[in-house]
């Protein structure tokens, strides 16, 4: 055997060499303050020698926890579900949790394959931002007896802790704003109808503001798509063919391109055609003119499902299964 090998250093070898117990060791290393200031100093330069870094795998199965929470998305790169996730990441380290992040493109079957990945990983806790709860998904989610939590998004049958804002009365208000400007062909443009958000939420909100208003619903004005900018930008000839003279778009990527398709095609934002977006992410500001837009609070969106989850991994009992936060409305160039 090569004398030169390296030896894996251990709790017991930091322990040996410092002359104090493993317990010890394990509570410098956790940051408990229960050790006398000579002794932590001790031990920490005896840990900086030896390189000796806490097998987190070994600390899980100790405790049972892995202090590690899983976190399905359905699209990384859209900027709504980076920004509910800086929220999560942020919380999570401050209570000293590690994140798994798991794309699942929005696809039902990815998302069983991916939570039952990151359960095989014996994580604490699940976030998850999908828009759909399957029948299927709910059986997983009810067969893994693990806490978890939904950011952004609803659960229609309330039967999942969810953390979101109050979707119907955000749209009566955003759809109003449009109203009053004097449009009556208002388009509602939306990711699939099959997530309860859009499908349920949104457009209830839509259609409940319009009958206030007695505007007849007309659903050859509601276009049905995916979240994707490309798709937002060749909607505009439907949108023109269907007289529409505004848009209340549920997704601010897919509203840039209804924006960009507009007035590539010639249309005059906002004289000719008004748009209100959902999410108030940072693209609302990169385009022009800027989007008005339903104000969510994303980032605490995920901060707030975050602490849930602590609170649910910690089994502390919570007086509601839903919490939702406050929205708002700002008006930028792309409405009157």
């Amino acid at each position: 055997m090569d004398s030169r090998e390296e030896k894996t250093v251990t709790i017991s070898t930091v322990a040996k060499e410092a002359g104090v117990s493993m317990a010890t060791v394990s509570r410098v290393v956790n940051g408990n303050p229960n050790v006398k200031p000579t002794t932590r100093k001790k031990v920490l330069e005896v840990i900086d020698r030896l390189d000796y870094r806490p097998n987190a795998v070994a600390q899980g199965l100790a405790s049972k926890k892995t202090t590690t929470v899983g976190v399905i998305t359905p699209d990384v790169t859209n900027v709504y579900f980076s920004s509910l996730a800086r929220g999560i990441d942020d919380v999570a380290s401050m209570y000293k949790y590690n994140i798994i992040l798991a794309n699942s493109d929005g696809n039902h079957q990815k998302e069983i394959q991916v939570l039952n990945t990151l359960l095989a990983k014996q994580v604490d806790g699940i976030i998850f931002m999908g828009h759909n709860l399957t029948d299927e998904l709910r059986a997983q989610f009810k067969r893994a007896k693990t806490p978890i939590v939904l950011a952004g998004s609803v659960d229609q049958k309330n039967e999942v802790e969810s953390v979101h804002i109050n979707y119907v009365e955000a749209v009566e208000g955003a759809v109003s704003n449009l109203i009053n400007h004097g449009n009556k062909r208002i388009a509602f443009v939306s990711g699939p109808l099959s997530d309860p958000i859009n499908g349920e939420y949104r457009l209830q909100g839509y259609k409940n503001i319009l009958a206030k208003n007695n505007i007849d619903y007309d659903p050859n004005l509601v276009f049905e798509t995916d979240y994707r900018y490309r798709s937002g930008e060749v909607l505009w000839p439907a949108l023109a063919s269907a007289h529409a003279t505004a848009a209340f778009v549920v997704d601010d990527e897919l509203a840039a391109g209804v924006l960009n398709g507009a007035r590539d095609a010639g249309a005059k934002v906002p004289e000719d055609f008004e748009v209100v977006t959902s999410n108030n992410s940072k693209l609302t500001e990169i385009v022009r003119p800027k989007l008005s837009s339903i104000t969510q609070p994303l980032y605490d969106i995920g901060a707030v499902s975050m602490r849930f989850l602590t609170k649910m991994m910690n089994k502390e009992e919570s007086p509601q299964k839903t919490i939702e936060l406050p929205y708002g409305f700002i008006k930028r160039g792309s409405t009157k």
